[in-house]
């Protein structure tokens, strides 16, 4: 379910409060607003984008003001990172930032630079990975997956539902949360690689079927969240919603020339096969939000008025692809010869 305010109008100036290890080569940082007032609402999957390696005086001045600064996506080091704090402390934000081996600068700075007294600037929250009701819930989470699961956990048990957690990872010293999750008992399966070998994914799923219908939330390595989806889609009883934090692979060898007409500011422009909607708006002056580039944090979606869309990101689900009427214009396009546009 795609959140009502899709792009993020503000942004908050934060404290790095403290800088725990939650596991090997996890670590969770507390975030606090600078003035020491709550911090913006948030639901259970939502996520914040983290400006990294310092702050200027124009995104200072525009978060102290509680304004959206102009930035740069093509310059600046935004990650976006899942809230796995408790959803009505307003006081601070938890983020859990995993060490990458081939970090592309945000998770090398979070564990080698960061520091408690650092300020930051975030953006959103926002939320593309909604909790939605249901009778039954089984989450599966791999690895740092498990930073948007925490909150939807400690929901649906406050409201006495029915749910499961898988939850996998390559050893249990890599594994955030654990003693947390100990006081649920039998439901949570916790799954380490070393020693136990890999897990029986294709099992797990009979049994999850042979007990009645049930939403299938999971977060996690690309491998894992294709095993899920396909797990789900062969059976008509499981509905699976999936986060990724890396986006699927593109194959743009056959992208083509295209017209988009935007509808608000009156023009029409030529989006050439090597340049992204994203580009060419900005170039011609029109102000877009954008943060992944990749279409995986959803601060770029875009109204579409008509026109088919070639949608190539990682965030929207089936049914709202199928309904046509946005599109995350950093990474998807037009199927035909033209996209009109809510811009």
């Amino acid at each position: 379910m795609i959140s009502e305010s899709t792009q993020p109008e503000s942004s908050t100036l934060l404290v790095v409060d403290t800088i725990d290890e939650a596991a090997d080569g996890v670590r969770l940082l507390t975030l606090r607003s600078k003035d020491g007032s709550d911090l913006p609402p948030w639901t259970p999957g939502s996520h914040l984008d983290l400006v990294l390696g310092g702050v200027d005086a124009a995104q200072m001045q525009a978060a102290e003001a509680g304004a959206m600064p102009e930035h740069d996506p093509f310059a600046e080091t935004i990650r976006q990172y899942s809230l796995c704090g408790d959803v009505a402390d307003r006081s601070c934000y938890r983020v859990a930032v995993l060490r990458e081996v081939e970090s592309r600068g945000g998770s090398s700075y979070v564990h080698d630079t960061l520091k408690a007294g650092d300020e930051l600037v975030s953006y959103g929250p926002r939320n593309h990975f909604e909790l939605r009701k249901a009778p039954k819930y089984v989450f599966v989470a791999g690895g740092i997956g498990i930073t948007p699961i925490m909150p939807m956990i400690r929901e649906v048990e406050a409201a006495g539902k029915n749910w499961h957690l898988y939850y996998l990872g390559r050893s249990e010293a890599t594994m955030a949360f654990r003693d947390e999750l100990a006081q649920y008992g039998d439901k949570v399966t916790l799954w380490a690689k070393d020693p136990k070998g890999a897990f029986d994914l294709q099992g797990m799923f009979d049994q999850i079927e042979a007990e009645g219908a049930a939403l299938v939330y999971s977060c996690g390595p690309e491998r894992l969240l294709e095993a899920v989806e396909n797990q789900c889609r062969t059976r008509a009883t499981l509905v699976a919603h999936v986060e990724r934090f890396t986006p699927k692979e593109i194959d743009d060898s056959d992208n083509s020339e295209f017209e988009i007409v935007l509808e608000e500011s009156d023009m029409r422009l030529t989006v050439p096969a090597d340049k992204s909607i994203f580009e060419v708006v900005r170039e011609n002056g029109i102000s877009v939000l954008g943060s992944c580039l990749e279409g995986i944090c959803g601060t770029c979606e875009t109204g579409v008025v008509s026109g088919e869309i070639d949608h190539r990101d990682s965030v929207l689900e089936d049914d709202e692809r199928e309904e046509g009427d946005v599109m995350m214009i950093c990474v998807s396009r037009c199927k035909g010869k033209e996209l009109v546009l809510e811009l």
